[in-house]
């Protein structure tokens, strides 16, 4: 894995054997940060990067300027994994909370410009999560909330969805706060 552009682009990290997280893959990665791009400014702004994994998005918020990430992860290993990268590339831009994902959204009062929640594929309550955003105004407004998912689950319902994308079996729903 690398990370694909700003301050600490093309940097490499190998997740030792026992992470088991599915990092996203550096195509739709790169995709994905072309999307934000075209919508936001990532330099200088506050990221929530929910089931971080081996951090990966997490790092490329960073590199690219955002003022702070938070990225939340329930797995000690994954969570030691993250530690060593920041450290390792100096980045004091990344916070890690040790915390169940549907918890935090229930008990955090902060709000970000950026969430991004790469929960596994197959977790039950992977459609709540838009409904949690929202409900605990976590993002704020002109924000956006980018949910990774499987084929075989659909947003487009909700009724913050504003766009559905795929790369190979990586789908990205996306979700605005228009709110006033």
């Amino acid at each position: 894995m690398r990370i694909i552009s700003g301050q600490y682009k093309g940097r490499r990290f190998n997740p030792p054997a026992n992470i088991t997280a599915r990092p996203t893959t550096d195509f739709a990665k790169e995709s994905l940060f072309n999307l934000i791009n075209n919508r936001m400014d990532i330099d200088g702004c506050t990221a929530l990067d929910l089931f971080s994994g081996t951090g990966s998005i997490s790092y490329e918020l960073a590199s690219r300027g955002a003022l702070s990430v938070t990225a939340v992860e329930m797995s000690e290993r994954h969570i030691a994994f993250i530690k060593k990268v920041i450290t390792d590339l100096r980045m004091k831009a990344v916070r890690i909370v040790r915390q169940d994902v549907f918890r935090f959204l229930e008990s955090t009062a902060y709000s970000y410009d950026l969430i991004f929640a790469d929960p596994p594929y197959q977790m039950e309550g992977i459609e709540t999560i838009p409904d949690k955003v929202f409900a605990h105004n976590h993002l704020n407004r002109g924000g956006i909330l980018i949910v990774e998912h499987g084929a075989k689950t659909s947003f487009e319902e909700h009724p913050n969805f504003t766009e559905h994308r795929h790369y190979g079996s990586v789908h990205f729903s996306f979700f605005e706060n228009t709110d006033d």
